[in-house]
C-alpha cells in the first residue's frame, strides 16, 4: 500500500505542481470557437525580437525580448477586425487587426533578459520600440502597451 501511494503522489506531483507554478504563465488566444492557451515554453518557440528603449514607466534604456503579437494572433488564424486585449486587473483595449506589424509590437516575455514577474509587469507585457520612431510615443501607443496580459480575443462584435 506504501508503495502505491508513492507511486499515486509521484504521479499526482507531476501533473498538479507544473499547473499550479506555470498557472500565471498561461496566454490564452481566442478567435471564435478557438481558444489556444499558450505555455511560456510555446511562446519561447516562436522566436524573439529584442530592443532596448525606454518607457514612461522606468528610468532609462531597457531590453525587451519577446515575440510579434502578429504572430501570436497568427495563431488563432485571426487576421482581421479588432482584437480585445485583457489585463489581469481587467484593464481592457482594443486593437485593429490591420494596425498590427511585425516590427513594432512585441509581447516581451524577457526585461534585460530574464523573465519578469507579475509584480514587475509580467509575465507578459505588449512593448514598442518607442524611442525607435516619434509614431510610438503618443498617448495611444502608451494605453495598448498592456501588462500583466493574460488574454487576446478577437472581438465579435466588431467583425
Amino acid at each position: 500500500m506504501a508503495k502505491f501511494l508513492k507511486t499515486v503522489m509521484a504521479v499526482l506531483s507531476l501533473f498538479a505542481l507544473p499547473t499550479l507554478a506555470s498557472a500565471q504563465d498561461i496566454l490564452r488566444v481566442t478567435n471564435g470557437d478557438l481558444t489556444i492557451e499558450l505555455t511560456k515554453g510555446d511562446i519561447v518557440k516562436l522566436g524573439r525580437t529584442t530592443f532596448e528603449t525606454t518607457t514612461i514607466w522606468a528610468e532609462g534604456k531597457i531590453e525587451f525580448s519577446g515575440p510579434s503579437l502578429l504572430s501570436i494572433v497568427g495563431l488563432a488564424d485571426i487576421t482581421e477586425g479588432v482584437l480585445n486585449l485583457t489585463a489581469v486587473n481587467d484593464y481592457i483595449i482594443e486593437i485593429p487587426v490591420a494596425d498590427i506589424t511585425d516590427e513594432a509590437r512585441i509581447i516581451t516575455y524577457l526585461v534585460n533578459g530574464k523573465p519578469f514577474s507579475r509584480r514587475e509587469k509580467g509575465p507578459y507585457w505588449v512593448v514598442y520600440p518607442y524611442d525607435s520612431d516619434v509614431k510610438y510615443q503618443n498617448e495611444e501607443t502608451y494605453a495598448q502597451s498592456v501588462w500583466q496580459l493574460f488574454s487576446i480575443e478577437k472581438n465579435e462584435e466588431e467583425s
